[in-house]
């Protein structure tokens, strides 16, 4: 396995700084402080702020596929799937309730500042929810895949922005639990579509 380069240690290091200052708030002399290199090694290697945070894009979106693609792999069902994406707020909740959730800051922090990389941060979201559309697909919700991976996806966004503001632990765990009762919810009525497709008349 090759080794990082400096070049992925100041992606990484802003990348943290980023979703723990804010891009706005977070300067050259951060990342470099970070990765404890000169300045001028620095600038070797992003010669603005924006070429950083085009490079962290890249990263997030590089491990979100690759968290995605686990999850497809190890789940034995789309539930056991949508399972993973609910709980991935009780895995980071610490790091939720300290800073929020890292892609629903970025896009509207990049929103904010009508940023010119505000759509490349949204295909974040982009991602999600086309992945959880198609376990919902899979699960069975037909036309009504598309507005649950969108009303799951606002639920878990909405979960980690409150927990943030109350600085809540069990805030999280008790919307996790209810939006496990919702799955199952879904399931059974995507069960219960296939039972009166497949039935007689």
């Amino acid at each position: 396995m090759n080794e990082k380069t400096t070049r992925d240690h100041i992606v990484e290091a802003a990348d943290q700084l980023f979703y723990q200052q804010g891009y706005e708030h977070t300067s050259f002399k951060d990342i470099a402080d970070a990765v404890q290199i000169s300045r001028g090694n620095f600038y070797y290697h992003f010669k603005t702020k924006d070429d950083i945070l085009d490079a962290v894009i890249v990263l997030r979106l590089a491990r979100t596929t690759g968290m995605l693609d686990r999850w497809e792999a190890e789940g034995d069902s789309p539930e056991d799937r949508i399972c993973s994406f609910i709980h991935i707020l009780i895995m980071n909740q610490a790091k939720i309730i300290l800073y929020g959730c890292p892609v629903g800051t970025l896009s509207g922090e990049l929103a904010k500042l009508n940023h010119s990389a505000r759509g490349e941060a949204n295909q974040l979201f982009s991602l999600f929810k086309n992945w959880l559309q198609k376990q919902f697909i899979l699960m069975g919700c037909g036309e009504k895949s598309e507005d649950c991976a969108l009303h799951l996806l606002a639920r878990s966004q909405g979960a980690a922005t409150l927990a943030n503001a109350f600085q809540d632990e069990a805030f999280i765990k008790r919307e996790v639990r209810m939006m496990m009762d919702w799955l199952l919810s879904c399931k059974k009525g995507a069960q219960q579509v296939s039972r009166d497709v497949t039935q007689p008349h």
